[in-house]
């Protein structure tokens, strides 16, 4: 039988995806043969010609998992699914018999698995598959991911813990995440106190870092859906700055700060030039990843030559303003795609100088149960 865990969080954005790839990662050091299932997968899209849920194609690419495709997202969730179970043209039966069949096929050939829920615990009820439900349904133990505070992670574990315990599932340990590195002692003892009365144990998972969450131009690039012009061997650069280009050309120049997005408007023909030559000069070249270029006024022809030439990497929009291209890319949740390299590498090691994965595995054992 399959060592099996289950990852659940409190909320959306605590960090599941991130901690499938750092066990998945971690896993493969001890376990022969490591699987991953999202049973519910409330993100549709396709991989090799087969409909998966958007974390299980991303397990499937980051680490070449080509066998069983179809067994690492059983129930793919589609606009009009919650509707046709509430209308009686899907059977929330016929679904957990689809779950059940492809756990029943990964553990096959699996020492270890990774089962990875959706979004909070609740979700998928509509569907009778909420994650507590699954979890029993597979009867699997739970790793719980939260968030790095206290109280709001005090809350938000009560409230879900009910519904695991309506179902009987085993919570095991709570992952806190995103941790303010020089709180994060502090906040791992208070959390630690706080549910001393608890069944689960209480681990630190990583420390906050901005690059996880921060978008790559390609990120931006397909959130505004425009084409990127210029140098595309930066799609993967990874933006930890945006700056609107407001202030005198030399004012914009001098508050660059590492690996900035410019939005410029296309009437700022000096700043375009400017920002198009800085871009050549080393000094300046790890602070400028690209431009986003908005305004209804075409760009002048001599300093679209320029552009061009320089091979800054940039975005014409012409549909929205300035603030509401700020607005939309900094409001913006960079999810993780096989693309981001720089990202999974930094995930894989974090994951080995933060993740007790023996301890876990300690705690997940079977016999444990």
């Amino acid at each position: 039988m399959a060592r099996k865990i289950f990852i659940a969080a409190t909320g959306q954005n605590c960090g599941k995806t991130t901690t499938s790839i750092s066990l998945f990662h971690l896993a493969r050091k001890k376990y022969k043969n490591v699987g991953f299932i999202k049973p519910l997968g409330p993100k549709p899209t396709t991989l090799r010609g087969i409909p998966m849920d958007k974390d299980a194609a991303l397990m499937a690419q980051v680490f070449g998992l080509r066998k069983n495709l179809r067994a690492m997202s059983p129930v793919v969730v589609y606009p009009d699914s919650t509707r046709r179970v509430i209308d009686g043209e899907l059977s929330p039966r016929h679904l957990e018999e689809q779950i059940l069949t492809a756990y029943a096929e990964l553990e096959k050939t699996c020492d270890f698995i990774i089962i990875e829920g959706s979004g909070h615990p609740g979700v998928g009820s509509v569907m009778k598959l909420s994650n507590a439900r699954i979890a029993r349904l597979l009867d699997a133990p739970v790793l719980m991911v939260t968030g790095g505070g206290v109280g709001n992670v005090v809350d938000a574990v009560s409230v879900n813990l009910a519904l695991f315990e309506k179902e009987g599932v085993d919570v095991r340990t709570l992952l806190a995440n995103k941790l303010i590195p020089d709180k994060r002692d502090r906040i791992l003892s208070y959390l630690q106190r706080a549910f001393a009365d608890e069944p689960f144990s209480v681990m630190g998972g990583f420390d906050y870092q901005p690059v996880l969450a921060n978008p790559t131009l390609r990120r931006v690039s397909r959130l505004l859906n425009l084409p990127l012009h210029g140098n595309r061997r930066d799609m993967k650069r990874i933006i930890h700055n945006v700056q609107i280009g407001a202030a005198s050309t030399q004012r914009v120049a001098e508050l660059l700060q590492e690996s900035t997005l410019l939005i410029v408007t296309s009437s700022r023909d000096e700043l375009l030039v400017t920002l198009a030559n800085l871009y050549h000069m080393p000094d300046y070249r790890s602070k400028i990843v690209g431009l986003v270029i908005p305004g209804i006024i075409p760009i002048s022809t001599i300093t679209q030559q320029i552009l061009e030439q320089s091979n800054i990497p940039y975005l014409r929009n012409r549909t929205h303003t300035t603030a509401e291209l700020y607005h939309l890319i900094t409001e913006d949740v960079s999810k993780i795609t096989a693309e981001d390299t720089e990202k999974l590498d930094l995930i894989r090691s974090l994951a080995e100088k933060r993740l007790d994965f023996d301890r876990l595995d300690a705690l997940f054992d079977p016999r444990n149960g």
